[in-house]
């Protein structure tokens, strides 16, 4: 079974500033161009809905397969990221809410994670044995024991304390295995800049959801921005995370993944890390599927 952030959304649409994962739509894009050179190989593209023909599909998942095999063998990353994410309320209002933070991460089993919102001040760190959630506005920690790889951490986190990581499918040790098998339609949309990046733009979409990312051209193809939106949620709502600073191997920084609560602060429960980041009451969304 696949365990990734996207079917999480599929399941529910449970939020938290900025670290939640929900998508966004991708309309008409077979109006698109082709790239340079492509153009030749991919029949009628003019048309507003010509059917694919395979070859933008191939070529959007051979660049996922190359940015997945690229980002497994890199031991060791580190990024600054800022989130978007939208949320449509219970009085169908559309509101949104931003964050930002960084990652550092040495493969198979540490990760730090920091992210600063307008709720909340966190930090994350699991260095295989244990893992340590701090939430410095309210002087608070809590550690659980939690041995085991990244991977599993995700899950864990996800599935048990309900606080996924920012942009956590990107982190998997296999991406392209996380998120295809769901996958129904694949677009290879040309290119685009990110943060001054050149990127390749590529779109997918499943039964539940649709989801870009772009992926840095050349020898790095790190992804440089992640869009997923839930096409099953009232309003649509959408979670985007764009990620700069980009380093990996010796580039990285040497990290202990080790965290000393402040002096003073209040110890919790394990069972207490589902309140830890919670958002005030309008933010709560309208989980209303569509048709429904």
């Amino acid at each position: 079974m696949q365990h990734t952030t996207i079917r999480a959304v599929m399941k529910a649409a449970r939020i938290w500033a900025g670290v939640a994962i929900l998508a966004t739509a991708v309309g008409a894009v077979d109006r698109f161009p082709t790239r340079a050179g492509e153009a030749g190989s991919t029949t009628a593209m003019a048309a507003p809905n010509a059917p694919d023909t395979g070859t933008a599909a191939a070529n959007a998942k051979n660049r996922l397969k190359s940015m997945s095999d690229y980002m497994t063998a890199q031991q060791a990353i580190s990024f600054d990221y800022d989130t978007y994410l939208e949320v449509v309320s219970k009085q169908n209002q559309k509101l949104g809410l931003a964050s930002s933070g960084s990652i550092t991460m040495n493969r198979p089993d540490k990760i730090r994670v920091r992210r600063t919102g307008g709720f909340a001040n966190v930090e994350v760190v699991f260095d295989g044995q244990t893992l340590t959630m701090l939430g410095r506005n309210l002087n608070a920690y809590a550690q659980v024991q939690a041995q085991g790889t990244v991977d599993q951490l995700v899950d864990q986190l996800r599935d048990k304390y309900h606080r996924p990581i920012p942009g956590a499918d990107l982190l998997m040790s296999n991406i392209y295995d996380q998120l295809m098998p769901e996958v129904l339609d694949s677009k290879d949309l040309g290119s685009g800049v990110i943060g001054g990046v050149e990127c390749d733009h590529l779109a997918f979409r499943t039964k539940e959801v649709d989801w870009e990312i772009w992926i840095a051209q050349g020898k790095r193809p790190y992804p440089c921005r992640y869009v997923i939106t839930s096409t099953q949620v009232n309003g649509a709502p959408q979670y985007t995370i764009d990620l700069r600073a980009w380093k990996a191997g010796t580039e990285v920084a040497s990290d202990r993944f080790s965290l000393e609560a402040p002096a003073g602060a209040k110890k919790l429960n394990a069972g207490d890390l589902r309140d830890f980041d919670e958002l005030p009451a309008i933010f709560a969304m309208n989980k209303e599927s569509r048709g429904n």
